[in-house]
C-alpha cells in the first residue's frame, strides 16, 4: 500500500513538473521557438483548431518563425489568428509564407516575464505541496483503518518528504534557467 501511495504520487510531482516545463516554454524570450504558436487556434471551415493543423510551422532564422498553410485562403486566416493571440507579435506574409519575427525584449518586459515565471514556478511548488499533503493524509488513514503501523507511517512521511523536496528542487533548477534565458540580450 506504501510503494503504491509513493509510486502515484511520484508520478503526479512528475506530471506537474512536465506542466510547468510546458507553461516556461511558452513564456517568449528574444529567440524563436515554434513551440511559441502552439495554443493558437485558428478557424478552420467554421470550428477552431490549432494552428499545426493546418500549416507547417519552422524556424527561418533564429528570430524568426515561418508559417507556411497548406492551403492558400488560410493565409490571412493564419495571420490574423496570430496577430490576435496574446503574444504580442506582428506577423507578415510574403508570398505563401507567413513571417513571424520575434520583437527583441526590452529591460520593462523582460522583468515583468520573470515575474510570470516565477509565479508558474510557485503554483507548481503548491502543487507538490498539495501532492504531499494528500500523500499523507492517506497515510493517516490507513493507520487509523489499522492497515499500517504508526512507524510505518512516519517512515513513509519521511520519503514522501524527500520525493517533495526532490520535485521542489527541480521546479527551482527550472526557474533558474528560464530567468537565465530571459535575462540574455
Amino acid at each position: 500500500m506504501i510503494v503504491e501511495l509513493k509510486k502515484t504520487t511520484e508520478h503526479k510531482m512528475q506530471k506537474s513538473l512536465e506542466a510547468l516545463k510546458h507553461d516556461l516554454a511558452k513564456v517568449r524570450t528574444g529567440r524563436a521557438h515554434t513551440g511559441i504558436l502552439d495554443h493558437v487556434q485558428v478557424e478552420y471551415y467554421g470550428s477552431m483548431v490549432p494552428i499545426s493543423q493546418v500549416a507547417n510551422i519552422t524556424l527561418v532564422d533564429a528570430r524568426t518563425i515561418g508559417v507556411q498553410p497548406w492551403e492558400k485562403p488560410m493565409i490571412a486566416k493564419v495571420e490574423k489568428a496570430i496577430r490576435d493571440s496574446d503574444l504580442g507579435l506582428n506577423p507578415a506574409t510574403m508570398g505563401e509564407l507567413v513571417r513571424v519575427p520575434m520583437p527583441a525584449l526590452t529591460e520593462e518586459r523582460r522583468k515583468e516575464l520573470i515575474k510570470v515565471v516565477r509565479s508558474e514556478a510557485e503554483n507548481a511548488r503548491v502543487a507538490m505541496r498539495n501532492l504531499r499533503r494528500d500523500a499523507n493524509a492517506h497515510l493517516k488513514d490507513a493507520v487509523k483503518a489499522k492497515e499500517i503501523s504508526e512507524d510505518d507511517e512516519r517512515r513513509a512521511e519521511e520519503e514522501v518528504q524527500k520525493l517533495t523536496d526532490r520535485y521542489v528542487a527541480e521546479v527551482d533548477k527550472q526557474l533558474a534557467e528560464k530567468e537565465k534565458e530571459l535575462m540574455l540580450v
